[in-house]
């Protein structure tokens, strides 16, 4: 019995000296993406501040490719040693489980939740010549012409397919989808009126907001946006709970140590709330958050619940 003890209590001081002792190198942050995104953005300003308390260089690897499924199977295969992360998302996480027939690794086996880095809003909008002021109007306006409207996405199962295509769900309404090979292609064609709505970040949509080109009716985020003040939400404007935003949080493959999974979490959190990050964060209209694994887990879990009955509701599989 004292020989248990002894080999379990070294055990454990093995463990907090190895804890106390890492990172000892790089560490590598995957960004399943391709560089110049919102995922990149993120991952750069909280990986720059994370670096200052964990003492090592943290370096970006964008690996796009299969909607983000490439860049998890890397991970998912990678060593559990705290040196090898990766930037969770939307759509990796919540989307892809359930519009893929099979993926080559299982999204809550083997990836850690580590911390909810940030969150971008969704908003609405329409071309300047479609005759509705706000969500209530649009929606009415569809009703009375039922697959007669179209709206464009960057893609089948980007976010803004998805956003629709939840609205669609919880206003009844028939509105068909055209979906394009990038948010650029897809403004083109709704900025011609070729296309009546579509569903974006700010980013990408606000310019031609600005100029009077398109219209914006509602956001997707439960509260108003500062930059938008005098728009209401989707939940404002008859949909009680209706909530669509990208999220970018921090994962690490599943048998990486707790004590390196509390660390780093401990470090995103104090990154993603810095005020240097929450600067750079505002000009996407992004919000820091910094969670807790425990926090970050269950709110995956919640948004594949949304995500997955909407993708079965819709019919949405990966072309």
């Amino acid at each position: 019995m004292t020989r248990i003890i002894v080999a379990a209590l070294a055990g454990l001081l093995s463990l907090a000296a190895q804890a106390q002792a890492w990172p000892t190198k790089p560490i590598r942050l995957v960004v399943p993406f391709a560089p110049g995104g919102t995922s990149s953005i993120v991952a750069r300003s909280v990986g720059a501040e994370m670096e200052k308390g964990l003492g090592q260089p943290i370096i970006i690897d964008n690996k796009p490719g299969g909607g983000g499924n490439v860049a998890m199977q890397d991970v998912a295969n990678a060593e559990p040693d705290g040196y090898t992360l990766i930037i969770g998302h939307l759509g990796t996480l919540a989307v892809n489980p359930f519009m893929f027939d099979k993926l080559p690794f299982d999204t809550n086996r083997d990836f850690a939740a580590v911390s909810l880095l940030a969150k971008v809003p969704n908003i609405f909008v329409v071309h300047a010549d479609v005759a509705a002021k706000d969500l209530r109007e649009f929606v009415a306006l569809v009703k009375q012409q039922p697959g007669k409207l179209f709206y464009g996405s960057a893609g089948n199962g980007s976010a803004g397919h998805l956003a629709i295509e939840y609205l669609k769900l919880v206003a009844g309404i028939d509105i068909v989808h055209v979906p394009y090979k990038g948010t650029g292609p897809n403004l083109i064609d709704l900025l011609a009126g070729r296309t009546q709505a579509t569903s974006a970040g700010t980013p990408p949509l606000m310019p031609h907001v600005k100029a009077g080109k398109l219209r914006v009716i509602a956001v997707g985020s439960p509260q108003r946006l500062k930059v938008l003040p005098d728009i209401g939400t989707v939940a404002e404007q008859g949909y009680p709970g209706f909530e669509t935003t990208q999220w970018y949080g921090l994962n690490a493959p599943s048998k990486t140590p707790s004590e390196f999974i509390r660390r780093l979490a401990a470090e995103a959190a104090k990154a993603a709330r810095h005020p240097s990050v929450a600067e750079r964060f505002a000009v996407d209209d992004a919000e820091g958050i910094g969670s807790t694994p425990e926090e970050y887990t269950a709110f995956i879990k919640s948004e594949q619940a949304r995500w997955g009955e909407v993708v079965r509701k819709a019919g949405i599989k990966a072309n």
